[in-house]
């Protein structure tokens, strides 16, 4: 989907791959303890803040789009959400903060096309279906978050995606 956002907006809508495919993709050790899971976080979140930041340093980017944000690793997060921020050294406000909108495209269940084609996604429909939740909840607190349900045809999920992001850039930027 982010490619097709790319295509859309102008050279100024700077989208941003994914962290967690960089980091595994990278070959990173994905195993199935917490300790794994939980070293795989805090790697996936200082990635995401380098990415961030590479961007906004380099000055030119109107509006900065992320496949995920850095509060997402609490979702993945064992223990108790202060351990997570302790861990990686800030608040769950000051990361809210970081971003001016969210939007949150719901994970479709298995009868509505969730599958694991991509060699990324490791987790059953079920499994994705849990952690779709818990980054509801991550993510509840913050004040301009729309959440983009799934639906049956993969169009209309797109279309409504590109509508938030026009909301969310400047006119300078819009399609043509």
């Amino acid at each position: 989907m982010l490619e097709v956002v790319q295509q859309h907006f102008c050279r100024h809508v700077v989208v941003l791959p994914e962290a967690a495919s960089i980091v595994f993709r990278g070959g990173f050790p994905r195993r199935p303890t917490p300790a794994a899971r939980e070293a795989a976080q805090r790697a996936i979140y200082r990635v995401q803040v380098e990415l961030e930041r590479m961007v906004l340093e380099e000055g030119d980017a109107a509006v900065i789009l992320c496949d995920r944000g850095t509060v997402d690793g609490l979702a993945y997060w064992s223990r108790p959400e202060t351990s997570f921020w302790a861990d990686v050294g800030t608040t769950h406000a000051r990361e809210l903060a970081r971003y001016d909108t969210v939007l949150h495209l719901r994970t479709p269940a298995a009868h509505r096309g969730y599958n694991q084609s991509n060699p990324m996604r490791t987790e059953s429909a079920a499994e994705a279906a849990a952690i779709d939740a818990r980054l509801l909840d991550v993510w509840a607190d913050h004040p301009d978050r729309l959440v983009i349900n799934t639906s049956d045809d993969f169009v209309v999920k797109l279309d409504q995606t590109l509508a938030a992001i026009r909301r969310a850039v400047p006119a300078c930027c819009q399609p043509r």
